[in-house]
């Protein structure tokens, strides 16, 4: 596997992150309070550019990319002590250049299951789990246990998982995407299920890059029926992007032996935006909301909903993001409690000219869906964050920066950050 990075890796979906400038002024945020909870320094990795995972106690989980000396990775857990996170590595990876880009599930017996975008047998990517000690551990830094349960091939079974998590149905099962392979080498969904003691991955679906849709960056969702929803970056038709699509929602229902794939809605790349890098999230009326990367009004990506409909599903726009030159929205919305929805930006701009991302808030009233910006990053704090944010019980945010931070690590970029903010 060739070393890469996020934004630079040599397939045609690369491009998706482009756009062009244009203007936009978002309301600005009430008071609120964000804090940096974490500055990475590269020992204890760098880059994370999946979303966090927080747990019943209020401890965080989530991944680097790389981490110095070697460039390998990392699984990490912010131990929630009274208001102060402790940092702790649980796993450093032994992939240069092919750690996970992804967030973690959390299993029975507190597993964590994650994928790598790099390793495993043939270095396409592989799927794993990480216990804890069996015996209490009282210090800071505790070793835990890990086991190689899925090495992606490169081949009809998937390669190189991207931004997206692993979820779980009740039966243990395990799902997730890779962004290439199968026989058109333009992504999978897949599941992993363990039978008798062992894990054996099934391909649920291979995209053929034409109007079934083409490269899904991210994770899938899960609805009571068993179904599975997501994203493409890519396919759905002609135009954007050098004619590869412009990006799809899919759904994927289980059919006696087999699954069969229907697309909900395929991106034109106008006002309603184009090339999906997040997955899309489901309230508990069965409806979406999604983002795009790139297009809309602003030529920053968009956000929207899809609700069922008459046996079909209706695509609303509700608020388009602002000019992002290098990346608009990357990672799922979280919903309020309020019904709002959170999300950040890679790049994005209040006006500043700055560029470095932002998070934000989409919420309803009597007039419509308003955009706010609850915090502009300003390269010290964070910069670029690709992975979405969560949410607390009493609505505090979490996230990851994927770079940025009074740290330095490679080419003189920040190491990166994770932040909390506070309404």
């Amino acid at each position: 596997m060739k070393q890469t990075t996020l934004l630079t890796k040599s397939f045609g979906a690369a491009i998706f992150f482009l756009a062009v400038i244009a203007i936009l002024s978002p309301q600005a945020a009430h008071a609120q309070t964000f804090t940096v909870l974490h500055q990475f320094t590269g020992n204890d990795g760098y880059q994370p550019y999946g979303t966090l995972l927080r747990d019943g106690g209020g401890n965080l989980y989530g991944t680097t990319f790389l981490s110095l000396p070697n460039s390998t990775g990392t699984v990490f857990k912010l131990k929630n002590s009274h208001g102060v996170f402790l940092m702790s590595s649980l796993l450093n990876f032994n992939v240069p250049y092919g750690g996970p880009y992804g967030g973690v599930a959390i299993g029975p017996g507190g597993a964590i299951f994650g994928m790598t975008f790099g390793g495993g047998a043939s270095g396409d990517g592989m799927v794993y789990a990480t216990l804890p000690p069996s015996n209490p551990c009282r210090a800071i830094q505790c070793p835990w246990s890990t086991t190689v349960i899925h090495s992606f091939l490169g081949g009809n079974d998937g390669a190189g998982p991207w931004l997206g998590s692993l979820i779980y149905d009740q039966a243990g099962n395990l799902y997730g995407t890779t962004v290439e392979g199968g026989p058109a080498n333009d992504g999978t969904v897949f599941k992993v299920s363990r039978v008798n003691g062992s894990w054996t991955e099934t391909v649920l679906y291979s995209f053929a890059g034409d109007s079934d849709g083409a490269y899904p960056y991210t994770g899938v969702t899960m609805d009571a029926a068993g179904n599975l929803y997501g994203t493409t970056a890519g396919g759905g038709g002609s135009g954007c992007s050098g004619g590869h699509g412009c990006g799809t929602v899919f759904e994927l229902s289980p059919a006696g032996s087999g699954w069969n794939e229907t697309i909900l809605y395929r991106f034109a790349g106008m006002t309603d935006g184009a090339n999906p890098l997040g997955g899309v999230t489901l309230d508990h009326s069965g409806n979406l909301y999604g983002t795009t990367s790139v297009a809309g009004a602003n030529q920053g990506g968009t956000v929207f909903e899809l609700s069922p409909s008459g046996g079909g599903w209706r695509f609303t726009l509700l608020a388009a993001a602002p000019i992002a030159p290098y990346g608009g929205p990357a990672g799922n919305l979280a919903i309020g409690q309020d019904g709002a929805l959170y999300g950040t930006t890679v790049s994005g701009d209040n006006g500043q000219d700055t560029f470095l991302g932002q998070v934000f808030k989409v919420s309803h009233g009597s007039g419509g869906w308003t955009y706010t910006t609850l915090h502009q990053f300003t390269g010290p704090d964070g910069e670029s964050p690709y992975g979405g944010v969560i949410l607390d019980p009493i609505g505090n945010l979490y996230g990851t920066a994927s770079e940025g931070g009074t740290n330095q690590c490679q080419f003189e970029v920040g190491c990166g950050t994770v932040w909390e903010i506070t309404p």
